[in-house]
């Protein structure tokens, strides 16, 4: 049986109503999928959150494992695959709204505390060579309108890590505050790995 990780973003959680709808629709599928809260959601840290992962993932992953990031949940999701013995790969690997870094516009907008927030995240590498190597197949979905991820981070995904990358048009950061609900390209590309 395919294992679905979904991990939220900053300041998510585990009811937002996208995820709760991914959950249950794979779930109706014969998937087992968890959605686990990652702790202080508000201000989010590499360490605590990759502590999260280790406590809530299996000890060893293999082909019936499929990872699904959201926002800093992507890094999230990267970074405990970079940290993973490579002994086996996971079937697939599906990152919402990802990014590296984020718009200098947000930055701006949102001021010092994001950035304190954000900064090790952007400025910690990942070994994108290494991750590569643990994943079958990897699939990024990005959104023409999103407030915090520049489109222009695609390229990146699609370069490091083979990605296949999907567009969708106005919605926002896949969040509640974009109202997206549901989104039928996140479930088949899940069900097509």
């Amino acid at each position: 049986m395919k294992k679905v990780y979904i991990i939220h973003g900053w300041d998510g959680s585990p009811q937002e109503p996208l995820l709760q709808w991914l959950k249950d629709s794979l779930t109706s599928k014969g998937y087992e999928a968890k959605v686990p809260a990652m702790p202080n959601p508000e201000e989010p840290e590499i360490e605590a959150w990759l502590k999260a992962l280790h406590d809530n993932l299996p000890d060893s992953v293999d082909e019936n494992i499929i990872l699904v990031g959201h926002s800093i949940g992507c890094q999230a999701v990267l970074r405990y695959l970079e940290r993973l013995p490579q002994v086996s790969k996971i079937c697939g690997l599906l990152l919402l709204a990802p990014w590296m870094e984020l718009d200098q516009q947000t930055l701006k907008e949102e001021g010092e505390e994001v950035k304190k927030v954000a900064r090790p995240w952007m400025e910690t590498p990942i070994d994108f060579t290494k991750v590569k190597s643990m994943v079958g197949k990897v699939v990024a979905i990005f959104s023409d309108n999103d407030p915090y991820v520049p489109l222009a981070q695609k390229d990146l995904f699609a370069r490091e890590l083979g990605a296949e990358i999907i567009i969708e048009h106005n919605r926002g950061h896949f969040d509640p505050s974009s109202r997206v609900k549901e989104l039928s390209s996140a479930l088949e590309a899940i069900l097509k790995f």
